[in-house]
């Protein structure tokens, strides 16, 4: 029997022509467009241009995108188990959004709701469209409090809904004083951002404005963060959970995994913000500090190494000699099993290489796992982060508002006149700055890359296939969109969005499953048997009108 043995190639392009080889299909206003968002990574000290970022998607470009419905209802509140989810739209948008993110929860008790089971939707149709459909959505409200009576019941509107003008907040505040519980809408229309980034934004805004800080009840604790940007995928936040549980911190709420909707009414009584996803809410990490004192430190529970400084640097916020010796036992301990997972695993994997096209910001985190392995990341980029998740926060003053960011409301918050409650004082906060510590500090993806690896923003079908032609790398890891197009070009895709059946990959045992995980995928002889039936009998050929 004879065997395929797949033959590397080994990129000897310079990066420079590889971006100009990227762009040179493209009509030439399109390429100009595009090209502001590819770079090269280069070395220290030389300057980088500006990163193009946080704009729409060129018409005709399959994109790996999502929408800003599927942001609002899929990613932040998907995740929340006793809160009501009503779409208000089409079928297909509910229960696309229900069923592709593998969010997880555990109640902890019996008698706890969770209703993340259910898909709702008003199931709009051709009728509604033509007639209005609020008539549906009340009786939708009404049924779902009579079936389940929930503490809350949350809106989202859909692209026809937005369309035909159906008042969502209108609807939600007559059902709120008619059923006495809390109901409030999200004009999350999918069309209304460049991406589902706005949707990040428009629900925790409403998350803000409706939820938090309405209830008093203070959690016992010594030392109390909220977990914000962390969405529970594959369990995640299960293991970060037992992590804090471990080192003695408690968690008052995560913003959203696994969350419930007392985590958000009580979050604004913890003494630390802790910002996972920079992306998707570091504006309510600001505005939490506005109204109510909690300062907000970035962290990284995503590799075995960040997660040590990311626990290291909470002990240091809470300045407790007890806090900072239970973590370094909590790290010793549970360090020697990574390492030697570690160390087993990078024999086999040390030199392979990796792409990373995620979220707002797993492309970064990503990388920490991979290094640890010994893999290097040879292009990596968002699909809908702005230019400060590049390039970090210091270039915030110079981005400019578009058009589309002003669809999103920006909420004027004021310093709470009953909660309002500075975790530091003066001196407290000046001797952290003199030991080194940064507040609402983030350098953003690029300065963590190596030199000559491409950082490209939005990446399409085209270009990650052409990616993939020229450079070879050892695994691709995006999102389902993606998975099977890149797996008939023979490389293998691992989904960061719902990480397939993996998981979880945050923590300490989190980096022990995804070291098992890429081992078995980059290492696995059966991507090298692979070719799509298009490379086995080509049937259509074609050039560009423009050609």
């Amino acid at each position: 029997m004879s065997t395929i043995t797949k033959k590397k190639k080994v990129v000897q392009m310079d990066p420079a022509d590889l971006v100009q080889d990227l762009l040179k299909k493209y009509p030439t206003k399109v390429a100009r467009k595009r090209a502001k968002q590819i770079m090269v990574k280069e070395a220290e000290g030389a300057s980088t241009p500006e990163m193009g970022a946080n704009v729409r998607t060129i018409p005709g470009i399959i994109t790996m995108r999502g929408c800003t419905y599927a942001g609002c209802k899929g990613v932040i509140l998907g995740p929340t188990r006793d809160i009501v989810n009503i779409t208000h739209g089409p079928i297909g948008c509910g229960f696309y959004s229900w069923l592709t993110r593998r969010n997880q929860t555990h109640t902890e008790t019996d008698a706890d709701e969770n209703f993340m089971p259910y898909a709702f939707s008003t199931d709009m149709n051709e009728n509604d469209i033509v007639f209005g459909g609020e008539k549906k959505l009340k009786q939708a409200i009404k049924e779902a409090y009579e079936l389940f009576h929930p503490k809350a019941i949350a809106i989202f509107s859909t692209c026809p809904v937005g369309l035909i003008g159906d008042d969502v907040h209108a609807v939600a505040r007559e059902m709120k004083e008619e059923l006495g519980i809390n109901v409030f809408g999200f004009s999350c229309e999918g069309y209304k951002g460049v991406s589902q980034s706005a949707g990040h934004h428009i629900a925790n805004n409403q998350i803000f404005k409706h939820v938090v800080g309405t209830k008093e009840e203070i959690k016992v604790g010594e030392f109390k963060i909220n977990l914000l940007g962390e969405y529970n995928i594959g369990g995640d936040g299960f293991e970060i959970d037992r992590i804090m549980d471990k080192c003695g911190i408690t968690v008052v709420s995560t913003f959203s995994g696994n969350s419930t909707y007392d985590q958000f009414a009580t979050s604004h009584t913890a003494d630390l913000n802790t910002v996972m996803c920079h992306r998707s809410i570091n504006y309510v990490a600001e505005m939490m500090e506005s109204k109510y004192g909690i300062p907000w430190i970035k962290v990284n529970f995503i590799g075995a190494e960040a997660t040590a400084k990311s626990l290291r640097k909470i002990a240091q916020y809470f300045d407790s000699p007890k806090l900072t010796e239970r973590v370094e036992a909590v790290i010793a301990e549970e360090m020697p099993e990574v390492r030697q997972v570690m160390d087993d695993v990078r024999s086999r994997t040390e030199g392979k290489t990796a792409m990373l096209f995620v979220g707002g910001s797993r492309a970064h985190h990503y990388q920490e796992l991979f290094n640890e392995i010994g893999m290097r990341t040879i292009s990596a980029g968002y699909e809908f982060a702005h230019r400060d998740d590049y390039e970090g926060r210091h270039v915030i003053p110079d981005i400019k508002i578009d058009a589309d960011s002003r669809n999103i409301e920006e909420l004027e918050v004021e310093p709470c006149t009953k909660d309002y409650n500075p975790r530091k004082t003066d001196e407290e906060l000046k001797k952290l700055d003199e030991e080194g510590f940064k507040f609402k500090e983030y350098a953003g993806m690029i300065p963590d890359m190596e030199n000559k690896s491409l950082v490209i923003d939005d990446l399409n079908q085209y270009e990650a296939e052409k990616l993939i032609e020229i450079m070879k790398p050892d695994i691709f890891c995006a999102g389902i969109k993606e998975k099977y197009s890149v797996q008939k070009l023979g490389i293998p895709l691992k989904q960061l969005h719902n990480y397939d059946i993996g998981g979880p990959y945050a923590g300490f045992k989190g980096a022990v499953n995804f070291y098992h995980d890429i081992d078995r995928m980059v290492n696995s002889k059966v991507w090298s048997y692979l070719k799509a039936p298009w490379q086995e009998k080509p049937e259509l050929s074609a050039t560009y009108v423009w050609e």
